[in-house]
């Protein structure tokens, strides 16, 4: 080593040293209760409003956090035994890249992107604000890292060019298509080992056009980071030849799955299983050898998932959809129980009757398939068979199913597309015609199931605007003065299902959980949508439940066909009809 690299090595530690002395400086103080307190008191000051308490508690975790990193960053760095370690991961990932010809994928994910192009089409042209698309749309609005998805937060801006966000669809469902298609490919390459074909790829539709992805495809703003989150877990498995770069890269994955949406939670818990169980199948491997690599990613999935929640998660109140806080210990096992009950019961209503065949006899085939190829004894192999179905349908369901509170919205099912799809690659593999034939026709069902929904979404759309179109032109008739602003508004019921949904319901209930009903009283979403329209009355979106001044007995100004208005001349209750 010359002078003057041994200088430029030393300069460059004394900078670390410093700015690791200038970082610990700032947090250590943030660990003292006395200390947090007063910053958030001067940050309330300066901001002019109340803190919310529960950021006392997050900037301990962040300060945690930094302070772990900068301990682990500074090991790497300045030790002889960390840069030892870090020149060996480098190299072992290095080499994981290198065994794999990145332009034989380029094709594939090519043919995968005119597939989900295809597939999402009609979504596309539906042009459906979806539920928040709304509201970020009309105010500019981030604020995913309320629900600690710092990945997308931040990678919204670049996205969209600026911290406020304006609408930019279908840029975001092109490039979640894009993500999906690379996903699609590499969930071929490594459950088909490093062989690609045409029919393992149409077998991996389940991934990106489930029913239940089918609504993270339907926001216009959400849509590619959500898509992030499958292939981020995904990715490790590239380097699963290599411990230390699979462990590392694991780690990173699973922390951007969970920045960006943690329902993807459970695909790299079922990969894992889907592997082991077919390297024992097959006997390729000892025995010894798999459930050391089941123990050392089991150990990793916990240690990515304690981070985040130990140093990352923010508090989230447990009347949204999900909480970020599982179960006590004394209630985790009957807790879990219950809640894969519900994942059951809802999958089993959501499902029409031709996908609950089709998908009945991709898991006969799965099982007589893995029976015929089995290594090892058939009775035991059975027995193995079936118990990885049922702990890969559990894990589908992620970390959710530890959580006690939960709304089982399609969106935070779509682990159920991951399992399929892996079961539908395993099956086809075997290149048996009638097995590929029904994976191929369970995909043709879920295929043109995109196609009705992006349909139903613009019918319900058309529908929505001519009763909004109803009860505005009503509204202005009776309250045309546009200067009032003592006039209150409150709305009950919401508007129906249009008459094509309700049609599409009689065999596939999931649509009525994935189109929206419009102008539901009590929803925020609500209030957006109305408030592009009719500005000069103020919507109430509190339930009438919830509100003490009881509206309902306000008399009736008018009465109508597809609505009834009471009001006193400053309260308006609509009651919309069905």
């Amino acid at each position: 080593m010359t002078s003057n690299q041994s200088n430029k090595k030393t300069a460059t530690q004394i900078c670390i040293i410093i700015l690791s002395i200038l970082g610990l400086m700032i947090c250590i103080p943030i660990l003292f209760p006395q200390v947090r307190q007063m910053i958030v008191d001067l940050a309330g000051r300066i901001l002019h409003r109340e803190i919310y308490p529960g950021w006392i508690k997050t900037s301990l975790s962040y300060a945690m956090g930094v302070i772990c990193f900068i301990l682990f960053f500074d090991y790497c760095t300045l030790t002889r035994s960390g840069k030892l370690l870090t020149h060996k991961v480098k190299q072992e990932i290095k080499d994981c890249l290198s065994e794999i010809d990145f332009r034989s994928l380029l094709k594939p994910v090519l043919i995968m992107s005119g597939v989900y192009l295809l597939g999402i089409v009609t979504i596309i042209r539906a042009n459906f604000s979806y539920i928040d698309d709304i509201g970020r749309a009309t105010e500019g609005y981030r604020e995913w890292h309320a629900w600690s998805r710092y990945i997308s937060e931040l990678s919204s801006i670049f996205i969209h060019g600026d911290t406020n966000l304006t609408d930019i669809s279908p840029l975001p469902q092109l490039l979640a298509i894009l993500i999906l298609s690379i996903s699609s490919v590499l969930l071929v390459y490594i459950i088909g080992n490093k062989k690609i074909t045409v029919v393992r790829l149409l077998a991996s539709i389940p991934l990106g056009l489930s029913p239940y992805f089918l609504e993270c495809l339907s926001y216009k703003f959400d849509a590619p980071y959500m898509a992030l989150s499958i292939l981020a877990s995904i990715v490790p498995f590239l380097f699963i030849t290599r411990k230390k770069a699979f462990f590392f890269c694991s780690v990173a994955s699973l922390l951007i799955m969970c920045m960006t949406y943690q329902a993807a939670s459970g695909i790299y818990p079922m990969i894992v299983l889907l592997l082991c169980f077919r390297d024992w199948n097959s006997r390729k491997k000892p025995n010894k050898e798999i459930l050391s690599f089941m123990g050392m990613a089991a150990g990793t999935f916990c240690f990515a998932i304690l981070c985040f929640k130990i140093f990352l998660v923010k508090p989230v109140p447990d009347y949204f959809y999900g909480s970020n806080t599982i179960f006590p210990i004394h209630q985790i096992i009957p807790g879990t129980l219950s809640n894969i009950k519900g994942y059951v019961m809802i999958i089993n209503q959501d499902l029409g009757t031709i996908w609950k065949v089709g998908i009945a006899l991709v898991l006969f085939f799965f099982i007589i398939q893995s029976i015929h190829q089995s290594a090892q004894k058939q009775i035991s192999s059975f027995f193995v068979i079936i118990l990885i179905i049922g702990l890969s349908f559990i894990a589908s369901y992620g970390v959710y199913s530890v959580f006690p509170t939960l709304w089982y919205l399609p969106r935070t099912l779509f682990g159920f597309g991951l399992f399929l799809a892996i079961l539908c690659i395993f099956v086809v593999s075997d290149y048996k015609k009638i097995a590929t034939i029904t994976v191929l026709a369970l995909n043709w069902c879920l295929f043109v199931f995109a196609f009705s929904y992006g349909n139903a979404l613009a019918d319900q759309a058309r529908y929505a605007e001519f009763r909004m179109g109803m009860l505005l032109h009503d509204l202005s008739s009776l309250y045309p003065d546009q200067n009032r602003e003592d006039v209150t508004l409150q709305i009950k019921n919401s508007i129906d299902y249009a008459p094509s949904v309700k049609n599409i319901a009689k065999h596939y209930p999931v649509i009525e959980r994935l189109v929206p009903k419009l102008l539901e009283g009590d929803t925020d979403w609500g209030f957006y949508y109305f408030s592009l329209r009719f500005k000069s009355i103020l919507f109430d979106p509190k339930s009438l439940d919830a509100r003490n001044d009881d509206v309902s007995h306000l008399p009736v100004v008018l009465d109508s066909y597809y609505h009834t208005i009471q009001s006193d001349g400053e309260r308006i209750l609509v009651l919309l009809k069905h």
